[in-house]
């Protein structure tokens, strides 16, 4: 894993090179205390993740972070920062943060966390090459690979989410399931394609899978406001749902507004799948 670290503190900047270094989490093509400097040097090496500070108002790190995906580099971010409101942190998830960590470093949630960034790039590399070898040997979804029952993994991540009792769960367990052992592209299919395989009134799935996945973007939400580090939100309000989603939804509840959360069928299917592959690992 290619590794730049963008910060203005030299001192934060030697303590994340001796993290990486001694615990041999990747290779540091690149590191700068010049926001300039440092984005023209990322541009050029294309880092896998990019450690960075949130800098300041001549800085800004989330314009730097939109200016470096409107390249289209497929990279990872961390953000550190001194500045710890819930507010920076939100904006951080919005703008696809995948971990906001707050100074001064700690060495061993630094540690933990360019680890589990690390996982999940070698985790969608190896879906890649999966879905690419599936492709060239037979692009007709009919056809099926063997592969692990899934259904066991998927109900842990339902129970998490805390809508195993909710009626469009074992639907939504039945979809996974299928997209799993068969190397189905979500893409390729509507979901009502989808749920006609399953029964033949596929409207009514797929409302009750809708339900049910609108039940578990609340109780993300609701995990948010109380602990907006907890582990279970951080994993899922970004892998199950679009946070800018989860952050309305929140706001919801607070009562900050009148409008809900919206969710998104496929990146929710999508993404069990991707947590399935995961913890199968």
């Amino acid at each position: 894993m290619k590794i730049f670290i963008l910060d203005k503190n030299m001192d934060d900047i030697n303590t994340l090179k001796k993290i990486i270094h001694n615990n041999h989490l990747g290779f540091l093509v690149g590191v700068s205390d010049d926001p300039l400097e440092g984005v023209e040097e990322i541009m050029t090496s294309e880092p896998d993740l990019i450690i960075l500070d949130m800098l300041d108002e001549e800085f800004d790190g989330f314009r730097i972070i939109k200016e470096i995906k409107e390249e289209s580099l497929s990279t990872k971010f961390i953000m550190i920062s001194n500045f710890t409101s819930k507010e920076n942190v939100e904006k951080a998830y919005i703008h696809g943060v995948e971990y906001f960590i707050y100074k001064p470093i700690n060495y061993l949630e630094v540690e933990t966390i360019i680890k589990k960034v690390k996982y999940k790039i070698e985790l969608e590399e190896k879906m890649n090459k999966i879905q690419q070898i599936f492709n060239d040997i037979t692009p007709n979804f009919e056809q099926t690979i063997e592969s692990k029952d899934c259904e066991q993994d998927i109900n842990l991540i339902l129970f998490r989410l805390g809508i195993m009792g909710e009626i469009g769960s074992e639907d939504l367990v039945k979809v996974a399931n299928f997209l799993m052992k068969n190397r189905v592209k979500i893409n390729d299919l509507s979901i009502r394609e989808l749920c006609s395989r399953f029964t033949n009134n596929p409207k009514a799935m797929e409302q009750r899978m809708r339900r049910t996945i609108n039940v578990a973007m609340s109780n993300i939400a609701s995990l948010g406001i109380e602990d907006y580090m907890n582990e279970t939100f951080v994993e899922y309000s970004n892998t199950l749902f679009n946070f800018e989603q989860i952050k309305r939804e929140m706001d919801y509840i607070r009562g900050k507004n009148n409008g809900k959360g919206s969710i998104n069928m496929k990146k929710f299917l999508s993404g069990l799948c991707i947590l399935c592959e995961k913890y199968n690992n």
